[in-house]
């Protein structure tokens, strides 16, 4: 089994390639995203650190953590920024590790996909097998998210601003997709891909 972790700017169309590769081939598909959300509920492994980082009054009537209210603060105060991610990004990684291997020895898939915006920021390429880099040309990226989410055109000038630049996704990732095109076109190349690596 391959363990291949798939990055991407935003609005790239990450969903559209995993979702192809998940209902085409024998593959685990999983967002790192998800992952952190689940480590940060109540029982899990990041709660009770969040809960002494963002105080009392992050927690909702219902015990769990209030997102929004999280959200807010990290905005207004950008170390606390640093102070989370350096609890969460440690731990999903370890549940990754774990989980990859599960997968692994259950012996069903070809492949494990993993999505992740900071794959190359987080090092991922030491526990991955290789990356591949979800490309769009930037006028379609930002078509796609005034499309799919409603951003005004600052919010997708920051985002873009602060992500990778196209050389660097292209500097450490060995499959590139262009998804540019029509969904066909993706296809094609993801087909080609995997049957490099089958």
């Amino acid at each position: 089994m391959k363990f291949i972790g798939i990055t991407g700017g935003a609005g790239s169309g990450k969903s559209l390639v995993l979702d192809y590769l998940e209902d085409k081939y024998s593959a685990y598909v999983i967002r790192a995203d998800d992952v952190a959300r689940d480590l940060v509920k109540k029982g899990h492994e990041c709660y009770e650190p969040y809960v002494e980082l963002f105080g009392a009054e992050a927690v909702g009537e219902d015990g769990e953590l209030k997102r929004d209210f999280i959200a807010a603060k990290v905005f207004a105060e950008p170390g606390l920024r640093l102070k989370m991610n350096a609890l969460i990004h440690p731990a999903v990684k370890r549940f990754l590790i774990q989980d990859v291997e599960k997968i692994r020895l259950s012996g069903k898939y070809d492949f494990y996909f993993l999505e992740a915006a900071l794959l190359i920021e987080e090092n991922y390429d030491k526990i991955c097998d290789e990356l591949w880099y979800v490309y769009a040309k930037e006028g379609v990226r930002r078509e796609r998210l005034k499309a799919t989410r409603g951003y005004p055109d600052e919010k997708i000038d920051n985002i873009i601003k602060s992500q990778k630049s196209e050389e660097e996704f292209r500097r450490v990732c060995t499959g590139i997709i262009d998804n540019s095109g029509s969904a066909e076109e993706t296809f094609r190349q993801l087909d080609r891909l995997i049957s490099d690596r089958l």
